[in-house]
């Protein structure tokens, strides 16, 4: 099968556009190739497209919508939605998202649910952090928008780790988000090789977004041998594993919501996770391939 990639940026270190490297790299185990040299047999478009059409079937990989009330999120999601009428077929990133965005745009005749998937390869090969100051290390890393809940990963790790146990918070974190104390480190940005070698030392990795939808930190964090720490809002639960601690939130109606400013957290009410998701990205290469030929 021959597929032609459509709004990707592989220079890029978004979580699009991180996933794409990682199916780039295992689509020709699974006998897809990506080559725009060649006529392609159908595309795989990230997100949104700016053609106004296609010569082949077009398939849509939908991360999630805007629905954040500060912004116009109509406008934001128009041409989200032209794609989603465009499209073929609609690849989920979490079962969270397919309601989501079938609330919003309505449901697609064609589509599946497919979690992202974690460079195995990669990170066997990658050894991990040489440190050796903890007895336990966590983590956490993302781009540190208000959603993403920064200042509640700290709470629950000053309330919930041991007294010789470290933090390592990896991204850019504004100055005046940092919490000062000698048992976290703010390490700024970290390359995705980096990244892994931090996860595999770690024992817990805590990511208590507000409405996340599938982010490959976790994912990624999880196949380095991580403890996710979530919460029940969203689609992050979906693939942190049935040993994670996940903190219970109140469940949301799908009505937009002032994303930036997220809940507080009870740390007291905690659920048992009952999802499951594939980590091996050679398997979900797989189920893109059967989908798109399907």
């Amino acid at each position: 099968m021959i597929l032609s990639l459509d709004n990707v940026n592989t220079n890029s270190s978004s979580g699009p556009n991180s996933f794409a490297s990682k199916l780039l790299r295992y689509f020709p185990d699974v006998g897809v190739f990506v080559d725009n040299n060649l006529e392609p047999d159908a595309y795989l478009c990230f997100i949104e497209t700016q053609k106004q059409k296609f010569d082949k079937p077009m398939y849509q990989r939908l991360d999630g919508i805007y629905f954040n009330t500060l912004h116009d999120y109509t406008l934001q999601n128009r041409n989200i939605k032209r794609t989603y009428e465009m499209a073929k077929g609609v690849v989920f990133q979490s079962r969270f998202n397919e309601r989501l965005i079938s609330h919003y745009f309505g449901i697609h005749d064609n589509s599946a649910t497919i979690h992202n998937g974690a460079d195995l390869i990669t990170i066997e090969k990658t050894p991990p952090l040489a440190l050796d100051r903890y007895e336990n290390l966590w983590c956490c890393a993302a781009s540190w928008r208000p959603h993403k809940r920064l200042n509640e990963n700290i709470r629950y790790f000053l309330e919930h780790s041991g007294p010789n146990d470290g933090l390592m918070i990896a991204g850019l974190v504004p100055k005046e988000q940092k919490v000062k104390n000698n048992r976290i480190h703010y390490v700024g940005v970290l390359n995705q090789i980096q990244l892994y070698s931090l996860y595999k030392k770690s024992k817990y990795f805590i990511h208590l977004a507000w409405l996340d939808h599938c982010p490959n930190v976790v994912v990624d964090a999880r196949a380095c041998g991580c403890q996710i720490i979530c919460t029940s809002a969203g689609g992050t639960v979906e693939i942190a594993g049935k040993n994670a601690v996940v903190v219970q939130e109140e469940e949301w109606d799908l009505k937009p919501v002032q994303l930036y400013n997220p809940p507080k957290l009870n740390f007291e009410n905690k659920l048992s996770n009952t999802h499951e998701s594939e980590l091996d990205m050679l398997k979900v290469a797989k189920k893109y391939k059967k989908f798109i030929k399907g």
